[in-house]
């Protein structure tokens, strides 16, 4: 039997998971309108309208669908790579109780504090099954890092990820746009490594982003086929995220062979989401106000506060990424250290967030 490409594992989670979420996606918009499961407008959002906001629910599902045709496609085809390993298992588990409290809180509203809480639990599952980030690859002169430092570390870069996902999911097309950005990359990088088992997954979860996205840019509030991802949605994708982030970050020889750009591609794949929770909660925090209180300061806020319409502002903040990606990666080809090219990309961040504050006033 000759060999199956590698590419066609994930293509097929891709196209399985982007099947079943085409054909739940109507069932569960006449259940949001039967049952009036909207997304009301309010001061802080940038929709007018009532519009379903349980998009996100699906994902999980879909994603299983994906991910359980690719590795019936591997046992046919007597592959000896298998998509599930023992922390792909403990990201069910994570995953699990993240998809729990997105589901209660877009059906009745949860706290933050709670919200917070579980994001915490569930964080401490990857570290806790031997996933953690040990190595900073000679960023600001550090290399190899503690187990009780990694620990710790990592349970906090997990939470900023996951709640950086949440918090750009401000307007349409964005959070989704950018996960698949994320998403599209570290498929290539682990194909690059050989590796199945983590393309399969973000592949999947790419299918599901595609359709939901159409729906989400395409579908008419009057025909009642536009719908938002929900924090069920944003939430899985960015634990989704980080895990993945964090995988190919991890220093370990035995199971990924040995990249010096692990942590720079980790890094950049997150950088505007990242970059933009960390400033809106410094901000909030100089201001005294809480970290989880909402306003409009984000960086897709201030964009449309400059007059930007909401497609322009997808368009540019999705450059934005694009541009980091790219320019990050020539600076490391021509050997640029990691501290610098963090120090470029904070200073070109800082002088866009600048620059539209200036403008704005």
């Amino acid at each position: 039997m000759t060999s199956t490409p590698l590419y066609i594992y994930p293509i097929t989670a891709f196209v399985f998971s982007a099947i079943a979420l085409a054909f739940g996606m109507p069932l569960l918009l006449r259940i949001c309108r039967q049952f009036r499961l909207y997304d009301k407008p309010n001061e802080r959002k940038v929709h007018m309208e009532d519009i379903p906001r349980l998009g996100g629910t699906l994902f999980a599902p879909a994603m299983v669908i994906g991910i359980g045709a690719a590795m019936l496609l591997m046992m046919l085809r007597h592959t000896s790579s298998t998509p599930i390993q023992t922390s792909s298992l403990v990201l069910v588990c994570g995953m699990f109780l993240i998809y729990l409290i997105g589901v209660m809180d877009d059906l009745i509203g949860m706290r933050a504090s709670i919200k917070f809480l579980v994001q915490f639990v569930s964080a401490l599952f990857m570290p806790l099954c031997g996933l953690y980030l040990n190595n900073l690859y000679g960023f600001c002169g550090i290399w190899s890092i503690p187990v009780w430092v990694s620990y710790p570390l990592t349970v906090f870069i997990i939470l900023i990820i996951v709640n950086s996902w949440n918090l750009i999911d401000g307007i349409d097309g964005l959070s989704s746009s950018l996960g698949m950005l994320s998403l599209g990359i570290l498929t290539f990088l682990f194909l690059r490594l050989g590796v199945v088992s983590y393309t399969v997954l973000s592949g999947s979860l790419i299918g599901a982003l595609f359709v939901f996205f159409l729906y989400n840019m395409l579908g008419k509030v009057e025909r009642g086929t536009k719908i938002f991802m929900g924090d069920t949605g944003s939430l899985i994708l960015g634990y989704t995220i980080a895990y993945l982030t964090i995988k190919y970050a991890m220093d370990k020889p035995e199971v990924l062979p040995a990249r010096p750009v692990a942590i720079l591609m980790s890094y950049t794949l997150v950088i505007v989401p990242v970059f933009d929770l960390c400033r809106v909660a410094l901000c909030r925090m100089w201001r005294g106000k809480g970290i989880f209180e909402a306003d409009k300061t984000h960086i897709h806020h201030l964009f449309l506060i400059n007059g930007f319409t909401m497609h322009q502002t997808l368009c540019y903040i999705v450059g934005l990424q694009i541009v980091f990606i790219a320019l990050n990666s020539v600076m490391f080809v021509l050997g640029t250290g990691l501290t610098w090219i963090f120090i470029t990309n904070l200073l070109i961040y800082v002088s866009l967030i600048f620059w539209l504050n200036k403008a704005t006033r």
